[in-house]
Formats: C-alpha cells, structure tokens, sequence
C-alpha cells in the first residue's frame, strides 16, 4: 500500500517539495503557513522560526464547517451535503443508512414504487435510524395522483419529517397536507414546522411556490376534508412551504438542462426579494444540485452561496446503490459525453425528458422515436405497417395486444380509472403502451437484464464522467471501493482543500500543479 506524505513527514517540517507541500496543504484541521527560510520557500503547520518569515497563512477548514450550520441543525446531521433521491428505490434503505450514520442527510428513492414497498423502506428506517436525519422522496405524479397521496399518508403516519419533493411544477394538495399537519407552536409561541420539505426545482417560477405560504384555496380545501385543523391552516400562512430549495442544474434523471451557475443566483435573487417582501416568513436555504461530482464542482457551488450541495449520479456507481453490478460497472466507464436525453416515462404526455446512459444503449433512440409516433398519431390504429413492425419487433419484443392486456392488468391494481379513460381515449391508450417500455427499461437496469441490454434506461448525469475521470488513479476507481461515504467524505474533503488552495492563490502564493489538486485515498490513511 502507498504510503501517504503526511505520515513521513515532522510536524515541525518546512515542506518545499510538490509531495510535502501537498501534505501540508492536506493537513486541514491545522494552520497553513507559507514561509520563506534558507532552505527555501514552503509550506507549514508551524510559525516561522529564527531566519524565516511569513508570507501567508491560511486558516483550518474542516468539510464539517463547510456550507450552512443553520442546514446541519435542522436537519440533525454533521455535514451540508445530501445525497439525493434515485427513483425506483436505487437511492436504497442500505444507501440511506450507511450516509445518516456517517453525518450526511440523504433521500429514499419512492419515485415509481408502490405504496406498500414504500411503508416497507420507512418501517426499516424507522427502526434503525432513529432520531438520525433523512428524508424520503415525493416524486410528482400527475397522472398517479392517488399514488402521490398514498406516499404521503404513508410518511405522516409513520412521523417522517422529512420530504425531499421533486418534479413538481407547482403545489399538489397532497404535499401541502404533509406540510401544513406538521405546523405547531412551540413553547415560547413561535410557529414550528415538524414537516420538513427539501424541493427541488429549476427553475424559477416553481421556485416561487416553495417560497411562499400555501395558497389560501388549498388550505380552505383541506380543511374542509377534515386532513388538517383550521388553526393548522392559520399557521400555515406566516410559513413558507419549504424550509430548502435544491437549484437543479444538468443532472441525470428529470432534469431541464440549466446551467447551475447561471440559474442559482437568478433563484437566489428571488428567494431574497421574497424575504425583503415578506420578512415574517423564516428565510429558505438554498442547496445547489447537478453536475457535482468533483471537488471543484463542490467548491464552485458553496462559492455561489449553496447553504448545502446535493449529489446525484455519482451514487448510483456505489456499492448501497439498488441497481445490478453491471449497471454500477458501466457507470464506473462513462465519461460527460455519455449521456443522452429521453422522453420519460412518468410524465411522457407533457413531453418531459429524463437524461440517461448512451453507451452500449439504444434506449434514448428507441424512446424519442415512441415520443415522435406519439405526437403525430391519434392512435395505435394509425400506425403504418414498417412502423407495428419496428414497434413491436424491436422495442416491444411482442405484439401490442399482449402488452395492453399486461397494461391493463397492471393499473387494475394501481389506479384503474387509468383504464378506464385510455377505453375511451386511442391516443391515451397508445401512450400507456409505449409507457410500457419506458417503465420496464429502467427495472431491467435494475435488475441488468442481459436480454435487454440494448434497452435498459440508466439515468444519468454528466457529473458521473467528471467523477470518474478525478478517480481514475485511486482506489475509488474499482466500482466495488465505492462507498457513498468514501465518495461523500473525499467531495467534502477536497472542497476544503480547493478552499484552501485557493485562500493561498488570492494572496498571491503559486503552488506546484500537482500539489494543488486532491487526490482521494483510504480513508484510514487521511486520519
């Protein structure tokens, strides 16, 4: 095993070479001193001695300091970082509970799991995390409402307190529910919200409603259901409907492509126009997400004034991931330019895309084709001959009567009035097929289904090509070191480094190109 230059190196050492000064540079609970001696010009822990003299200094930074305190105490955990939900249950209980107990917030993945394996994952983490802080994952469902409410009546009667909404486009009655049965006052009479919601969002106008109280016809509504009280709902309207808001930039899954550096501070405007507007409401920290899967990607989004950064892609290559070792291993060879968008299968109608794996997958080609046929005819009946045939020769794998009937059978235990309008509705029921496939790519992914390699749908990021290339010499290479831990720490450890690193460029120290970039190693070698 390489032996790390901190260990060989005295603490009362001047470090001149590339190696040393990296070290010196690595040693991030201590003091950084540039001093120039008759040896040289170095970096140390020390004060200058007789003979030397400073030049520059740089403070300890611990990733646990990094970011917002205000994010850490709320949520109970020892680091601004979070992992965010992977639909389909990939964000994993196992994924949850190893990142919880180590310090750092995370997110089931509920996206398109059914109410009764949700309450499965909740009970676990439930029983096994206690008090430790974590979240579950609300996906938007526009054409599964029930499905959204069920997830919710879920987490309220098991007291989850917190949920991590994405995709939403606005508010749903379901998600104001979860917020608003969570308002109390507190012993000195303040409003206190029990009910954590993290959104996440891209843009700005979503953004708006999370910063906002619910509005009033919602609230009026649920209280006429008898879900809420009316002194909840009374509450509700000094509180805004988020406690985070998660930017969203070019991320794998759900994404609409915004470039990260330039929507933050359009949404960070608004959320301080918001607060001067309306002061009463407790201001919204702001997390910044997609695209972070190196140090640099970490420091760049805590420069922007990100309370706490999210990551995505880059935990699904790990080992608590629930997806196959195929799926981990490919993701562990993919560069930025790997990725592709598609249409998505959950909100397919609207148009919505989902980024993905390209490499070795024909899946991206084969749905936006779907999308096309979807747009321009009124049904299955319309299809030429050469296109039933592509349809069900290559994509379908069997005739489309087969696969309505496996359709029908499925939302007769899910939601039949999904049937029942695609009866009535040619155009609703060709797209519950082609939805079909779109749904099944993802589970054979999961799963790594060798027959249907060429289709399986990997949502992904280019945050992952970026992360392997900062890797591809270090232990964190071979997919099974890959520890959502390992890979939170060093993110976290690096943008402390780079912090550092930078403080000495700004007062004008050069550094050795090769002692200025972290480079992640065994854990128990960087203690």
């Amino acid at each position: 095993m390489t032996t790390h230059p901190a260990e060989t190196l005295p603490e009362d050492a001047l470090a001149v070479d590339p190696e040393g000064i990296y070290a010196m540079l690595g040693r991030l609970d201590r003091p950084c001193h540039v001093i120039s001696g008759p040896s040289g010009t170095g970096l140390a822990t020390r004060l200058p001695g007789p003979g030397e003299r400073l030049l520059a200094a740089a403070g300890p930074v611990l990733p646990e300091t990094l970011g917002s305190h205000a994010f850490r105490r709320a949520h109970g955990v020892r680091h601004a970082y979070m992992a965010g939900a992977m639909a389909a249950g990939i964000a994993s209980e196992d994924l949850v509970i190893a990142l919880a107990r180590a310090g750092f917030m995370s997110s089931f993945g509920a996206g398109g799991l059914r109410p009764e394996r949700v309450q499965q994952a909740v009970a676990r983490l439930e029983t096994e995390l206690g008090g430790l802080g974590y979240a579950v994952n609300l996906l938007h469902s526009p054409n599964e409402p029930a499905n959204e409410q069920a997830v919710v009546d879920l987490c309220l009667a098991h007291r989850v307190r917190c949920l991590e909404a994405s995709a939403f486009l606005g508010l749903t009655p379901a998600l104001v529910r979860y917020r608003v049965a969570g308002l109390v006052r507190d012993g000195a009479g303040r409003v206190s919200a029990t009910n954590r919601v993290i959104a996440k969002i891209s843009r700005p106008e979503v953004a708006r409603h999370f910063l906002l109280p619910p509005p009033e016809s919602m609230l009026a509504d649920l209280v006429a259901a008898g879900v809420v009280s009316s002194e909840q709902a009374e509450l509700a309207r000094g509180v805004p409907m988020a406690d985070d808001i998660t930017v969203e930039g070019d991320s794998g899954g759900h994404t609409d492509r915004q470039q990260l550096m330039t929507m933050f501070p359009i949404i960070r405007d608004l959320r301080d126009t918001v607060h001067h507007e309306r002061p009463e409401l407790a201001e919204v920290r702001l997390g910044a997400a997609g695209g972070i899967g190196t140090p640099e990607a970490v420091l760049a989004a805590l420069v922007l004034g990100a309370d706490y950064v999210v990551t995505g892609s880059v935990n699904q290559s790990c080992v608590e991931a629930a997806t196959s070792e195929r799926t981990r291993r490919l993701l562990a060879t993919v560069d930025p330019t790997d990725v592709d968008m598609a249409p998505s299968a959950d909100m397919f109608e609207y148009g919505a895309q989902v980024q993905v794996v390209k490499r070795g997958s024909m899946f991206a080609v084969r749905a936006r084709r779907l999308y096309d046929l979807y747009q321009r005819l009124g049904g299955l009946e319309e299809l030429s001959p050469a296109e039933r045939e592509w349809l069900e020769g290559q994509v379908l794998r069997r005739p489309v009567e087969d696969v309505w009937a496996e359709t029908v059978a499925f939302f007769q235990q899910r939601d039949p009035s999904q049937i029942e309008r695609a009866l009535n509705e040619p155009k609703r029921r060709m797209a519950l097929v082609f939805r079909w496939y779109l749904g099944l790519s993802s589970r054979w992914a999961v799963l790594g289904d060798p027959d249907r390699a060429t289709d399986q749908q990997i949502w992904c990021g280019p945050a992952m090509g970026g992360f392997n290339a900062w890797v591809k010499d270090s232990y964190l290479a071979a997919p099974d070191n890959r520890s959502v831990t390992d890979v939170a720490l060093h993110l976290l450890r690096g943008a402390a480094f780079g912090a550092r690193v930078n403080q000495l460029r700004m007062a004008g120290v050069e550094l050795p190109a090769r002692s200025a970039r972290y480079r992640p190693m065994p854990l128990e070698m960087t203690s």
